[in-house]
């Protein structure tokens, strides 16, 4: 029997969760602005999949199902739950989901709101919560001490992780967990038999400490599409062209190259105070029979699309608009979390 692994976002899933944004966020100040993309982006998935909409408590619930009805969005795609968060990044403490023996098992790591950052007293506690309220089907949710973030890895289904050193190993949230004490956890808990490191790669405006979905994922189990910055003169160029080198020196499970795709870089976006913000392709969204894919008003928009869906033919390739998204230093990968089949109630 196969050994149980962490599953690919590109494998057939039962939903997508997303936490709306609410006034005791960072949100509060621009809800007019970014409730827009989180319709948006609820009613595009809801045309594949469900989507299990994470509310502050039951009186936003019932604002954010009257937002949702009058878009037009079904009701019978969308399922609300009203559960306290601290902000909208579920990619972060949402659960991981490993293959079982019948249907999949959850993990529910630490959430430490990136180092400490922020605080993160509500959200560490939503997976718990979730599954408290049986949202999922699966018999039990695995609690773990290990701080790791959804965003902060990838994989291709085959045993191998995609992770970045600045994130792991130089931000402080494991203290005294080396290389080989991080890869011996990934092999126990997520059948991990192999972790690619990359040593580099940024991206301004990323509070994170560099997680891997904004910089580089996987496609398929032999093609990554990352970020690509050719422009000398822009801050990002040498940390980027080195993470580029590194990735053509990376071979796939079975013993060869990468299909390697090289998303450009968006023109550069400020906040109002002037703050470059982390605008990247990379952090596109697979779901089942689509991949939903964040663009900024830019002229390479459209390249970008084009790019994506050569990476994945038999898909549509749909574009949201993730401007007012990245306000908050994150983007459409970062706002979500795919749930794989089998883990959500019918």
């Amino acid at each position: 029997m196969t050994s149980p692994r962490l599953i690919p976002e590109f494998a057939p899933q039962s939903g997508v969760m997303v936490t709306w944004p609410h006034s005791h966020s960072d949100w509060h100040n621009r809800l007019d602005t970014i409730e827009p993309v989180y319709v948006e982006i609820t009613r595009t998935i809801s045309r594949y999949e469900r989507v299990l909409v994470i509310c502050y408590d039951d009186r936003h619930l019932l604002h954010v199902s009257d937002l949702l009805r009058q878009a037009g969005i079904t009701a019978s795609t969308v399922h609300c739950v009203a559960v306290p968060t601290n902000d909208t990044w579920v990619r972060d403490y949402g659960p991981l989901s490993v293959s079982g023996r019948s249907r999949p098992r959850l993990l529910d790591f630490t959430f430490d709101g990136w180092g400490g950052k922020y605080d993160a007293a509500h959200d560490n506690q939503v997976s718990g919560r979730l599954f408290a309220a049986g949202v999922f089907k699966v018999p039990e949710l695995d609690h773990h001490p290990l701080v790791l973030e959804g965003g902060a890895i990838d994989t291709d289904g085959c045993g191998t992780l995609l992770t970045t050193t600045r994130c792991l190993l130089g931000s402080g949230r494991n203290p005294g967990m080396d290389k080989t004490a991080l890869e011996a956890c990934f092999h126990e808990n997520l059948g991990i038999e192999r972790t690619l490191w990359l040593d580099h790669g940024m991206l301004r405006g990323d509070d994170t400490d560099g997680h891997v979905d904004m910089l580089a994922r996987f496609c398929t189990p032999q093609v990554i599409a990352y970020l690509q910055c050719t422009d000398r003169a822009d801050e990002h160029y040498d940390e980027l062209s080195a993470m580029e080198e590194q990735l053509h020196d990376f071979i796939t499970h079975d013993g060869f190259p990468y299909t390697l795709c090289p998303l450009p870089m968006p023109q550069a976006v400020y906040s109002e105070d002037g703050e470059r913000l982390p605008a990247s392709y990379a952090n596109f969204l697979i779901i089942n029979q689509a991949v939903l894919v964040p663009v900024y008003n830019d002229p390479v928009d459209r390249q970008v699309l084009a790019m994506l869906q050569q990476c994945f033919p038999e898909r549509e390739i749909v574009a949201i608009n993730c401007l007012p998204l990245i306000q908050q230093y994150g983007s459409l990968h970062c706002a979500t979390m795919q749930l794989p089949e089998g883990v959500l109630q019918d």
